[in-house]
């Protein structure tokens, strides 16, 4: 354990001497100690409440090292000798340094250690996946008082906090390859600004409810390792007149501060509905407001992507369809999704059943659909003490749901 504290230091004190390298570089379980004020600034500084809340440590051993000075006034712990903290490194923790992008700057043509410093980037995720990161600049834009009351009408989540698992999430073809583009888009963000091509990264989102809208975006963004700022529109549409306009544009002003980010928008046609039905002036300049802001946001110059979802695409006019590079369908459900979500859903649940004849009784439900399905085959096995399946169970919650489901459109 104590090699772990000497990486901490020594990736400190490279740090702070080579301005080449940036916060990515810091490995997340070193980097989020240093996190203040929505970044982390040179020069880093360990000090001892820093250090045991990063590395669980034996403080004799600590002491031990030749090269390691601890002041008794402001509990600074600091590296005396730099050469021989690299030459106990070099001997002492050869892995962590392959792990380290920061270590494996220094160590790439050090003594014949067959470290890369390319290869160590891979192991290391962006700053801007770290929960700590998130917090500390959404801290920041509490103290910004144009910004501070819009956090309250928007969801933030760091990718950390993401439970929807993108391996997890089951997709057609045709939009896994819609991922696939955005993927190669975010890698190649400077080739194609450099090209002219800045109107890459807008994506509605169209389908009934439960068909994955929603669960893919977040899922995006565990997997594009980007924090996601989740909106309802219906939740900034305010009673008085020109509030909407200003909070859509506060909105689009949070995620370029948050950038790299995904802006999810959902219910994007509620201000369509709102316009259909009420032609007051302020309702116009709130669409208007929305166009606007479209316009001036892009994946290639902000880093954010927009991903926009309805229910209800009849509702938007070719003004709004204009604005977006790719439409993704979200349909029912096909009879080889359907089989897969049960396949996963099912996969850790022990039992004995037949997927093929759940997949032709449940024709016309939707993924969500199916998941309550299996959850309410559970959850009836538990209230009868059993942790096993039948295919009596799940037969039973599919006729359950479908009462629900002719329930529901009776009214």
């Amino acid at each position: 354990m104590i090699a772990k504290v000497v990486e901490l230091l020594l990736t400190a004190e490279i740090f702070n001497r080579n301005e080449n390298l940036t916060e990515d570089d810091i490995p997340k379980e070193i980097r989020k100690i240093f996190y203040t004020n929505g970044g982390i600034r040179r020069p880093l500084v360990v000090r001892e409440n820093l250090l045991k809340a990063a590395v669980n440590y034996d403080d004799r051993e600590l002491k031990k090292l030749p090269f390691v000075d601890i002041n008794n006034f402001n509990r600074q712990i600091k590296i005396t000798s730099f050469d021989l903290a690299v030459k106990w490194m070099a001997k002492n923790g050869v892995e962590l340094i392959r792990r380290n992008p920061v270590l494996a700057y220094f160590y790439e043509n050090y003594d014949s250690l067959g470290v890369s410093y390319s290869e160590a980037r891979k192991y290391n995720k962006p700053k801007h996946s770290d929960a700590e990161w998130l917090k500390s600049m959404i801290e920041e834009l509490r103290k910004d008082e144009s910004t501070a009351e819009m956090l309250d009408l928007v969801r933030i989540f760091s990718p950390e906090e993401i439970e929807d698992n993108f391996s997890q999430v089951v997709l057609e073809e045709y939009q896994l390859n819609e991922i696939r583009k955005i993927e190669t888009a975010i890698e190649e963000r400077e080739w194609l600004r450099k090209v002219g091509l800045r109107e890459v990264g807008k994506l509605l989102f169209i389908g009934p409810p439960g068909t994955g809208k929603t669960t893919t975006a977040r899922a995006l963004s565990k997997k594009l390792s980007m924090p996601l700022v989740e909106v309802k529109l219906s939740m900034i549409t305010s009673q008085f007149l020109g509030e909407t306009s200003k909070n859509i544009e506060k909105v689009f002003e949070i995620a370029k501060k948050l950038t790299p980010c995904i802006l999810f928008i959902d219910e994007f046609d509620y201000v369509a509905k709102t316009r259909t039905s009420d032609e007051h002036a302020a309702v116009k300049r709130a669409v208007n407001t929305l166009l606007k802001s479209i316009d001036e946001i892009n994946l290639v110059d902000d880093g954010v992507l927009l991903i926009a979802a309805t229910n209800h695409p009849s509702l938007l006019d070719s003004a709004v369809w204009r604005r977006f590079d790719k439409i993704v369908e979200f349909p029912e459900p096909s009879e080889s999704v359907r089989r897969r979500i049960f396949e996963i859903t099912l996969s850790k649940i022990p039992g004995n059943y037949d997927i093929d004849r759940l997949v032709e009784m449940t024709s016309g439900f939707t993924g969500a659909e199916v998941k309550l399905v299996v959850r309410e085959a559970v959850l009836s096995a538990l209230v009868e003490g059993r942790k096993e399946l039948t295919m009596d169970d799940l037969v039973k919650a599919v006729q359950d749901v479908k009462g629900r489901l002719d329930l529901k459109n009776s009214y």
